[in-house]
């Protein structure tokens, strides 16, 4: 019982608990999640299955993309609309104005990031600080966003629509309090949908009923994609079955014997096209990075 399951995540609902109810169904002991999303947002949640865990930490696509909703007109201690929000009174922006204000937010811009993230501070995380009432001085960091698009809204409502493409460790809700104070009216995220994570997306995912419903009919491990699948930026390699027999068991494999160059983290195949697992090359040799078998 190894591979991936993606959950199309429901609101309301912690990463944690879809770890924790995906454990029982599957009856597993290992499932971890690439990638947290807060409980109120939905979407793409790839959750890693038994021995697939061991990628949690070699998985080469970090990169996030959201459609998230907005209200001008407002401003909130957790930028989004479930913290104390606060009307400002000022006047929505038109979409000519929205318009000319997305450009400063798309590339690679510095980012503070919300008292209500999961970063950790003197080894306590941000969000328990903000329950105590505690804020603290954020350091801003670097963030790429590769696109970020009006997708909608109304403009006499004060509401947008936006889709986003980022890099790992972006906060949505911070873009659209940004985005509010530099168009000088305010704005609260009021939804928060994840569309791809780790290299999956929506037409991945199953959601948490059905995933109930299968595995009350004993189908549920038949929707497991393979571990590999979320490895598929990496190169792969396919060895002979000595080779495949040594690397299995830790071996190292020199790199002049193997079939074709390497040059970085390759995927190692056997002759009959099982993944064994990474490869990572070192001082000649093509080392064992992560056993899949």
């Amino acid at each position: 019982m190894d591979g991936i399951l993606c959950i199309d995540k429901p609101e309301g609902m912690t990463s944690f608990v879809c770890c924790a109810i995906l454990r029982r169904l599957l009856g597993v002991k290992k499932v971890g999640h690439a990638g947290t999303l807060d409980p109120n947002a939905t979407g793409v949640l790839p959750l890693l299955i038994g021995r697939a865990t061991k990628i949690l930490d070699r998985l080469p696509v970090h990169d996030k993309a959201y459609e998230a909703t907005l209200q001008f007109g407002a401003v909130s201690d957790t930028l989004d609309i479930w913290g104390k929000v606060e009307q400002t009174g000022a006047l929505p922006p038109t979409t000519r104005q929205i318009d000319e204000a997305l450009p400063a937010f798309r590339g690679d811009i510095l980012q503070v990031p919300p008292m209500t993230s999961a970063l950790k501070k003197d080894g306590v995380r941000l969000y328990e600080l903000a329950r105590q009432g505690i804020e603290i001085e954020r350091q801003a960091r670097p963030v790429t966003i590769y696109s970020l698009e009006r997708l909608g809204g109304d403009e006499a409502a004060g509401t947008l629509s936006l889709a986003c493409s980022c890099s790992k460790g972006t906060y949505i809700r911070s873009i659209c309090d940004d985005l509010g104070r530099n168009l000088g009216c305010g704005a609260v995220m009021t939804a928060l949908r994840r569309t791809m994570a780790a290299g999956f997306t929506l037409a991945d995912c199953i959601t948490i009923d059905e995933a109930k419903a299968l595995a009350e009919q004993g189908k549920l491990a038949e929707k497991l994609l393979p571990t590999e699948q979320a490895l598929a930026a990496y190169p792969a390699i396919t060895v002979t079955a000595p080779q495949a027999h040594r690397f299995q068991n830790g071996g190292a494999l020199a790199l002049e014997r193997l079939r074709r160059p390497v040059e970085g983290v390759v995927r190692v195949y056997s002759p009959d096209g099982v993944c064994i697992g990474l490869g990572n090359p070192v001082d000649g040799e093509l080392k064992m990075d992560c056993l899949l078998l």
